[in-house]
């Protein structure tokens, strides 16, 4: 049995804008943030909308023995802990301190609950489910 593989190129998706002025579509180009802040700072003011996740914390500390900073904390809406990182690079460094972020998150569930509480009120605290706590 042979096999082959053959390398496609895979047109992205095209993102445009309508123009209020008259019926015309224009092709909005694609571009990289000049900083990972100003991502982050756009997904939190409208995480709900773009993530379906309500928004809790920015930069909140692992603590003084891990030193990590999680960029963005959540919960979705089926009450699930949510971690957002921002990346610009693809290297496995990032997956690797996601997860790290996931591991500590699992294993402070008190922690993240007294944020809730906070945030979200006492009720809110009740419906936080560990069954699928999510990375993006």
């Amino acid at each position: 049995m042979d096999l082959r593989i053959e390398k496609r190129e895979v047109s992205g998706l095209k993102l445009f804008r309508a123009n209020t002025m008259s019926s015309d579509m224009i092709e909005v180009m694609p571009r990289l943030a000049d900083v990972e802040a100003d991502v982050q700072a756009l997904i939190e003011a409208h995480m709900e909308t773009l993530l379906g996740v309500r928004f809790l914390a920015s930069e909140y500390g692992t603590g003084p023995v891990r030193g990590g900073r999680i960029d963005s904390l959540g919960l979705d809406e089926n009450g699930s802990p949510v971690i957002v990182e921002y990346k610009r690079g693809v290297d496995s460094g990032v997956i690797n301190q996601g997860l790290f972020y996931l591991s500590w998150l699992v294993d402070h569930r008190a922690e993240f609950e007294y944020l809730v509480r906070d945030r979200l009120g006492a009720t809110a605290v009740s419906q936080v489910r560990w069954s699928g706590p999510r990375l993006i």
